[in-house]
């Protein structure tokens, strides 16, 4: 028989506490709908339990770390999901939302290879050919398909990236 994993109220409380800061410090926030958060994180813990990383909970998460790359939370897609739709795919971080963002529903973007387990590196951004784009102010790189909203290091905004060259 499985065991089965719970969540305890501190644990809960201190994985917001700190998915909360780190959000804060990447220029993002964690939704405000207290229950809705509460929920997400509570499945987070339970993750971590279970498989010893941070799975995202509306997502099924394979069990084998390595084929999970991209769903361990903060997770591939949250920033373009941001960008698109102004929250991510579980609605656990969100920006405000500006005119030009579809309201609603957040699509799933995990290819379905990757949903099913059957890559080996889901998480490698070279498996997807990505550009890798400098932020000019302060070297920061990420391999994504746009530049972030917001550099995580010293907070400007996207314009202020390239294309790095290598």
């Amino acid at each position: 028989m499985s065991k089965v994993h719970t969540a305890e109220p501190r644990e809960v409380e201190a994985l917001l506490e700190k998915l909360t800061r780190e959000a804060k410090e990447g220029g993002y926030q964690i939704n405000p709908d207290s229950e809705q958060t509460r929920e997400l994180v509570e499945g987070l813990v339970v993750n971590q339990k279970r498989y010893g990383y941070l799975a995202c909970p509306c997502r099924l998460a394979s069990g084998k770390r390595d084929q999970d790359l991209d769903i361990i939370c903060p997770c591939d897609y949250r920033d373009p999901d941001l960008v698109e739709y102004g929250a991510c795919y579980c609605n656990l971080y969100v920006y405000e939302r500006t005119p030009d963002m579809k309201p609603g529903p957040v699509p799933e973007r995990r290819p379905l290879q990757e949903q099913k387990g059957t890559k080996g590196q889901a998480g490698d951004p070279t498996d997807r050919n990505l550009p890798i784009w400098l932020c000019k102010v302060c070297g920061y790189l990420c391999a994504r398909e746009n530049p972030p909203a917001k550099c995580p290091i010293c907070k400007v905004g996207k314009e202020r990236f390239r294309i790095f060259m290598g």
